[in-house]
Order: structure tokens, then sequence, then C-alpha cells
């Protein structure tokens, strides 16, 4: 394709993007219009901007070259994203949270989690487990758009990471949630057609789908001797069962992650953006349909671009590129496909990867101005939207330093971090909030506070992955992990803190004094 041509695409879409953007800043008169987007969100800009946000650079480059490790059994995930990610998200929690979040006037997700447990300390807790934990996960989604635009155009990965930060930050400063939701669905809709011809030109590479499949399985004698060893069985079998690799994948990537998508803040403020709940029941084909087509393509490509390797290029074959599973399928791509579909699917890449952060920004962003700010000063309105954008820029320049230290192969494990660690902290007093009347503030907290501290000294002390690099447990303890024996060292923190703290919400509300009857009335009232 002429460089011409690529240059004005890219033009002609910063400039859409701009456009909706600059739509978002004129509709955006009062807080509620910034954080909530007005409550009159349509369903098929909703769904479309909760997948957009939820599949970025991290599923398709991050989690797509991790298949090409794993191999089709992260599939799961994909079942997980579409059953607790889409039907299970909109239909059991997306409701009630739509409903309460009306009857409290809540604007965040920490907000609304607060209110409903009359505590402030819910609340800028919350807000600074989101604002502190976040930016990793920011980080990954620019690294995994920053490496496809290095690989493709051949322009210094330092200089794509901070040129791409600067075009997002502008927008979600500016126009808040509207803006955001607004890009999001135009980036959704590309992301959508990227993914679909991604799919149909792998099978036709590769001979057609029951040849691709077939050639992959015949893959499994080359499983290289280091992978074996952890349980690797190949690429269309699961891991040996209770194997270091099984406990891998399924702990780590599919429970982690797909479970974690429930008590996502970015995700959750969505519910309380549309007006009614039958706009959430038509948004969920479309959000089905879309992780189905985001997920399902990418993990799938992922393993099968194993086969082109090995059939085109001994040297890559079996593994991540230069030893970083990141690069797969940004080399995949560049290899494989006409150069015309390389520059569609970095378009398609730039989308998944700027709906995704915008989102991250933005829900970084309130959480320091809504959630922190407000809370501790105990004043509303006022600075608190300056407040935010301040918050945002920070977020963003964080987000951008991470993506200059953090080391390779990186995408899918950082973004499992975030997804486990909210779902330790937030789903079991969320969860309790939405369901059960008895719940109470102390067993609220007493759930954030263990489930956050579990998750974080699992990853400090326990989990070979985060802790070996980490290194704290060797300073203190003296050895890598205070945990040697398997199969510890490789169960993800999500595994021990969700129970952990699921039980001890529901224990110490028992052993606490119940909420005011006027208090719980309020909050449900109008939810069946």
């Amino acid at each position: 394709m002429d460089i011409l041509l690529l240059n004005i695409i890219v033009l002609v879409y910063i400039l859409a993007v701009g456009y909706l953007g600059y739509r978002g800043w004129r509709e955006t008169c009062n807080s509620s219009d910034y954080m909530v987007a007005g409550r009159k969100i349509h369903p098929y800009v909703m769904a479309m901007s909760y997948g957009a946000t939820f599949i970025s650079t991290s599923a398709i480059v991050g989690f797509g070259g991790t298949a090409g490790l794993f191999g089709m059994g992260l599939l799961w995930l994909t079942f997980l994203n579409i059953f607790v990610g889409i039907f299970i998200a909109f239909v059991v929690f997306g409701k009630r949270t739509r409903k309460m979040g009306y009857n409290l006037s809540a604007m965040t997700f920490p907000e609304l989690l607060a209110r409903r447990f009359d505590s402030r300390f819910i609340q800028y807790f919350s807000g600074l487990v989101i604002f502190l934990g976040m930016p990793m996960y920011a980080s990954v989604v620019l690294i995994g758009a920053a490496r496809f635009i290095e690989t493709t155009l051949a322009i210094n990965f330092d200089l794509a990471l901070l040129f791409f930060s600067v075009i997002i930050a502008a927008y979600v400063v500016l126009g808040g949630l509207k803006g955001v939701m607004y890009t999001d669905a135009l980036q959704a809709t590309i992301m959508f057609v990227g993914m679909a011809f991604l799919l149909l030109m792998t099978y036709s590479h590769l001979g057609g789908i029951a040849a691709a499949h077939q050639a992959l399985t015949d893959l499994a004698p080359l499983v290289p001797a280091n992978l074996a060893a952890m349980g690797h069985l190949g690429w269309t079998a699961m891991p040996a069962s209770g194997s270091a690799w099984w406990w891998t994948l399924i702990s780590s990537l599919v429970l982690g992650v797909g479970i974690g998508v429930l008590a996502m803040p970015q995700l959750v403020v969505r519910f309380m953006t549309v007006k009614s709940g039958r706009e959430l029941n038509r948004a969920v084909l479309i959000g089905g349909v879309f992780i189905l087509m985001m997920t399902g393509v990418a993990f799938v490509v992922g393993a099968l671009s194993n086969v082109y390797f090995v059939q085109h290029d001994s040297v890559i074959a079996i593994a991540a590129a230069s030893g970083n599973s990141d690069s797969i399928i940004p080399v995949y791509i560049n290899r494989a496909m006409p150069e015309w579909f390389v520059y569609v699917f970095m378009l398609t890449l730039l989308a998944a990867a700027m709906s995704t952060l915008s989102s991250q920004f933005h829900a970084q962003g309130t959480a320091v101005g809504r959630d922190v700010y407000e809370t501790l000063v105990g004043v509303r309105g006022g600075r608190s939207i300056l407040i935010t954008r301040i918050g945002i820029i920070i977020a963003v320049v964080v987000a951008v330093i991470l993506g200059y230290l953090l080391p390779p192969s990186i995408i899918a494990p950082g973004t499992a971090i975030f997804f486990g660690l909210c779902a330790a902290a937030f789903l079991p007093m969320y969860a309790c909030a939405l369901f059960w009347k008895r719940a109470t503030r102390a067993g609220a907290i007493a759930g954030l506070v263990t489930g956050t501290f579990v998750s974080l000294f699992w990853l400090v002390f326990v989990h070979q992955k985060e802790a070996v690099p980490l290194g704290i447990a060797k300073m203190i303890l003296g050895r890598d992990v205070l945990i040697s024996a398997m199969p510890w060292p490789v169960v993800d923190p999500i595994v021990v803190a969700l129970p952990l703290a699921f039980l001890v919400t529901v224990a110490v509300s028992l052993a606490t004094q119940p909420p005011k009857a006027e208090h719980v009335e309020k909050c449900f009232e109008g939810i069946e």
C-alpha cells in the first residue's frame, strides 16, 4: 500500500476520533455527563463501548500471543468472557447496578459501593486501589499497540508509545465518558471488521479449517522440552492436569480474567449509562457476538500461527519470536498477510488500544477526583472535574513510564494481575451489595481489605512469576517464594484471595448489626 494512502487512512481515523471526542465535550455540561454520560446512552453504543473497553491489544496481541504458547485451551477464556463477562454481567449484575446507581445517585463504581454501605472509607480506599493498580494494566495495553506500530512502520518503540498516549489523553481529558463511549463505538466497529478479515485470511493461508487444525494437532511432537516438562501436551490439547502449565492456564489466565471482568470498575460504570434495563437486554446479543469475534479469533489465530511459522520459518516456530510472546501476533501479521491488510490491522489495533486506554484513564481520573478527593475533602462538585482531569494526565504519564520499564511477554500476565486484584478486592462486596440485604458496612470493608492485601501478599511472596522478579521475598526470607511446594508457586492469587474475601465478608456481616431498614429499602427500591 502506498505510504501516502496509509497516512490518509490514519489521518481520517484520527479526525473521526477527534470529532467524536469534541462532540462528547460539547455535550458534557455537568458531573453526571462527564462521569456517567448523562445516563442516556444508546444500547448499541453501550454494548460496543463495553466490549471495546473489555477487549484491547492485551487480548489481541498479548493473549493472542499467549495462545501461541498455550494453544486452543485458552478458548475456555472466550467461553467465560461471553457467559460471565456478557450474559451474567449484563442480565444478572447490570440491571441491579443500573437501578441501584440511579437510586443512590452514584457516578462511579466505588461511589456505588460506598453509598450502598454508607462508608466513606470504601469509596476512597477503592479509588486508591483503582488508581494505583490500574497503571500496569494500562501500560500493557500501550505496549501492545506500540509493539505493532514498531513492527509495522519501523518506528522507534519509545516514540510510538509517547505519541499514542498523547492522542488518547487529549480526548479523554476534554470529552469525559461521553467522548470515551462515542469513540469506543467507532473503534469497536473497526475492530470487528478487522478481526473477521484476520480469521478468514488465516484459514485461507493454511488450507481451510480442517487442514489448519489438523496441522496444529500434528505439531504436538515439536513441543519444546522446557514446556513439555511443565505439562504442555500440544496446541489442541489441554495441559496435563495439575501441572504447572495447567495451573497457569486455568488459574491465572482463564479464571483470573474470566471472573475478574465482573468487578472491573471501567466496565461496571457502563451499566449506569443507560436509562433502563431494557437497553441492557438489547445490548446482550451485540456484546456477546463482539466478544466472540474478538477473543475467539485472537486465540484461534494465535494458536494457528505456529502452523504458519513451521511451514515458512523454522527458526521462529513454536515459541515467541525472540523469546517474547507479545511479538507473535505482530510478527505473524507482518509475515503472513498482504501489505494492505497489515495496515488495516494496525488500524484495528489502534482502535482496540485507544478504546480500552481511554476508559482506563477515565476510570483512574474519576477515582482520584470523585472517589478520593471529594470523599476526603467532603465537598461535591467544584474543583472535582479539574482534579479528575489532572488525575487522567498523571495516569497517562505513569502508564507511559511503566511501558518503558516493563519486561517482555508482560501483556497477558499484566492484564491477569489487575483482573484478579479487582475480583478479590471488589467482587465479594459488589455481589453482596446487589443481592444480599443483610450485608453490612463492616463486612464489606473486611472483605475489601482482605481481598486486596491477600492478593498483594500472594503476588509478592508466593506466586513465582511476580515474586521472583520483584525479589522482595528473597530479600526478606532468603528464598524466592514463601511456599515452594507445588502447586502453590503457580496458583494464581485469585484462587486463594477471592474465596477468602467472600468468606470474611459474609462472616463479619453475620457477626455485626444489620444495616438500617430504611437505607436498605432506598438502595433496593424498584429492584425485584
